[in-house]
């Protein structure tokens, strides 16, 4: 059995999570949208990075609430097949332009 097998999965690449690579949890709504105390998803911290960069705290309540959900948003997808090819410790800056 590989030691990545122990390692927790992010919710948005599907990547294992290595103890020393910066995570994060995602409210999948917001805090500032009734989303304190909800329900969080763990996540590398550049795939969450990159779930704000993409959209604004209206559409991750009103749309983009669940991880399927956010893997459906074209921008995301394009990421996360981009992402999926990094080694789970891969860190960089957000790629592509901020959201509009």
């Amino acid at each position: 059995m590989d030691k990545s097998d122990d390692y927790p999965v992010c919710g948005l690449c599907g990547r294992p999570i290595p103890p020393d690579v910066p995570q994060s949890l995602h409210h999948l709504v917001p805090k500032l949208k009734g989303g304190k105390g909800g329900p969080t998803v763990l996540l590398h911290h550049i795939c969450h990075r990159e779930i704000h960069a993409t959209l604004t705290e209206a559409e991750l309540a009103r749309d983009y609430n669940t991880t399927e959900a956010l893997r459906t948003h074209p921008r995301l997808a394009k990421f996360i097949a981009w992402v999926r090819k990094r080694p789970p410790g891969f860190r960089s800056k957000v790629p592509g332009k901020r959201r509009r």
